[in-house]
């Protein structure tokens, strides 16, 4: 099972005096499989663009995956996003791995100048059409008059489309190479990896892979986050109380790889985890034996 880990919030960066390009190296020579840094806009905390923060993560280091957790490409014009996309994929040697969703609140869609009732039909049109601006294809843009073709051409990254709804696993059958849900128990992988594969061979594709994004903290000792305090920023993403409860990843190595075997067995092959306390870079090396251990 392949591990990765989101890289440090703004916040986390000032209070642990870590930046980010020294973050990503030290996630690379743990050993873990990628870093990871959202899109967000207009949220109300401090943050970064991802695709800057993600070119400062695919210029400090030479193996890891560069991945975004998850990008919304809707809230941007097609043409821009292709090229911010492209740019990545370049500059980090064709390491980048690509999250698509349609989420975060009405106020970023406000902020960005999109009415939110249309960022889904906005995300499909960038599904269908992002991977030929990508390859370097003459497109045709519903939105603009004339036709736009962006250069250099890349190889076109893994698209992983985010979310355990229903229209995100229609999503991830038709347009995308992998299903990327979050907060999610096994049993609803399970089940959602078999409806996947089943709408995925209605048009002729075979199976996404499957990624599970999570969050916890490992180890122990004074500091950490409780069970509970972490349960109650999960309730966001509309699941019970006792549900949010079993979900993070918490203890020492050995039952973390555990907690994450489950989601193996499952059928995840990826697993990508957002630390919810502790000092960032022992958590990475915690999240790196873990790793170890599952593999």
């Amino acid at each position: 099972m392949n591990i990765g880990v989101i890289l440090p919030s703004v916040t986390v960066q000032r209070e642990q005096r870590l930046d980010l390009a020294t973050a990503a190296r030290h996630a690379e020579d743990t050993g873990l499989d990628g870093v990871w840094h959202g899109d967000h806009l207009a949220t109300g905390a401090p943050s970064l663009d991802c695709a800057v923060a993600l070119a400062v993560a695919a210029s400090a280091t030479t193996r890891i995956r560069i991945g975004a957790s998850v990008f919304v490409p809707a809230i941007r014009p097609l043409a821009w996003t292709a090229k911010q996309v492209a740019s990545l994929q370049h500059v980090s040697g064709d390491r980048l791995v690509l999250g698509v969703g349609s989420g975060g609140g009405a106020g970023q869609w406000a902020a960005a100048g999109v009415p939110y009732g249309e960022r889904g039909r906005r995300t499909d049109t960038a599904l269908e059409l992002l991977p030929r601006l990508l390859a370097g294809e003459t497109v045709t843009l519903a939105d603009q008059p004339g036709e736009v073709r962006l250069d250099p051409a890349v190889t076109v990254p893994p698209i992983w489309v985010g979310n355990a709804s229903a229209v995100a696993l229609r999503r991830a059958a038709r347009y995308g190479d992998g299903w990327f849900p979050s907060m999610v128990p096994p049993a609803e992988v399970a089940s959602g990896r078999a409806r996947l594969a089943e709408l995925a061979a209605s048009h002729g594709r075979p199976g996404p892979s499957v990624t599970v994004g999570a969050t916890g903290a490992l180890g122990s000792g004074p500091g950490l986050p409780t069970r509970e305090s972490i349960a109650s920023g999960i309730a966001g993403y509309g699941i019970s109380p006792e549900e949010a409860l079993r979900l993070p990843v918490l203890g020492e190595p050995a039952r973390a790889a555990e907690h994450l075997a489950a989601y193996r067995d499952a059928g995840a092959r990826h697993v990508v985890l957002g630390i919810a306390g502790g000092d960032w870079r022992e958590q990475c090396d915690l999240l790196a034996e873990t790793r170890a251990l599952l593999n």
